[in-house]
């Protein structure tokens, strides 16, 4: 009863009610109708035409769609602890995590945006630069040490305890972000609200977390190499 009374807490509510709305903003971008395909064609022409509005709005919602799924049992860790100790602040530990991938958003909208002016000449060297860049990242050093963090919540909460649950969840934002900030900029070479690209993103993303060892993210950096070869060779 006490974890189904948490779950139905406001923070719980928020989290679950902006997921499902992400979620169906992308499947209605999908929609096969006159409408929905007019909203994807939109969303995935070149920035300046949504305007920076919309551009934010469109990399707000991917980051919802994409990143909460991946940061729920960090959160569900964090309530855990809380409740041992007779404390709360669930909803301040989200508002913090919310507020760097804000951040991101709004710096991912501004180089959607500035892309946007290159028009065509960006699909000759952005696909293949993004994808060896999100390819190389994922055996990197800092890769691995966020990724570790992130898939030990309770070590990581605990270690930062003090520091309060909004500078905790800025923390946990910030990790996260070091974890996936590669893979969530491949939006900008056509995955931008596309449903298949979110989707095997998220998948990749929450696999990764839970998994252990480095087969998956080393897995899916060579299979973003292996993208980016596969592009240069066919531009030569």
């Amino acid at each position: 009863m006490r974890h189904l009374a948490r779950m139905t807490a406001p923070h719980w509510l928020a989290l679950y009610g902006t997921l499902v709305a992400a979620w169906v903003a992308v499947w209605l971008m999908a929609a096969p109708v006159e409408w929905g395909t007019a909203l994807r064609d939109l969303c995935l022409t070149p920035g300046a035409a949504l305007g920076p509005g919309g551009a934010l709005a469109m990399w707000l919602i991917m980051s919802a769609a994409m990143m909460l799924p991946t940061a729920l049992p960090a959160f569900a860790t964090h309530d855990d602890i809380a409740d041992s100790q007779g404390t709360g602040g669930g909803a301040r530990l989200v508002a913090g995590y919310g507020l760097v991938w804000v951040g991101f958003s709004a710096l991912a909208a501004v180089a959607q945006m500035a892309l946007g002016h290159l028009g065509v000449a960006r699909e000759a060297w952005l696909a293949p630069v993004l994808l060896t860049l999100a390819g190389a990242y994922q055996f990197s050093a800092l890769k691995d040490a966020c990724l570790s963090k992130c898939r030990q919540p309770l070590t990581f909460f605990m270690g930062h305890w003090s520091e309060g649950p909004l500078r905790m969840g800025l923390r946990l934002g910030a990790v996260c972000l070091g974890c996936c900030w590669a893979l969530m900029a491949l939006g900008l070479i056509g995955g931008a609200m596309s449903l298949g690209f979110m989707a095997l993103a998220t998948a990749l993303m929450v696999l990764e977390k839970l998994s252990r060892g480095v087969l998956v993210p080393r897995a899916i950096g060579l299979g973003c190499l292996v993208g980016a070869g596969f592009l240069i060779g066919g531009m030569t």
